[in-house]
């Protein structure tokens, strides 16, 4: 495996545990909140799957799945 591979790698398990570990903190908030937050986690290792683990990417698939949980939760 190349290094890159590597790399990408660990920043994929990296922001795995992230959202796991943020999953904790959802006692306190509104269901559209939670929704948001992890269409949000979802849509970042989407995108960083997706592109390569480039940074472009994850911060797009994180705003992209944060706007469809947040307008999900509205129905």
């Amino acid at each position: 495996m190349s290094t890159a591979g590597i790399t990408s790698g660990r920043a994929l398990t990296t922001l795995g545990l992230a959202v796991l570990m943020g999953l904790g903190g959802y006692a306190g908030i509104s269901p559209r909140e939670q929704n948001t937050a992890a269409g949000a986690g979802i849509g970042a290792v989407a995108g960083s799957i997706l592109t390569g683990g480039s940074t472009i990417g994850t911060v797009g698939g994180a705003a992209i799945g944060g706007i469809i949980g947040n307008e999900a939760a509205k129905k």
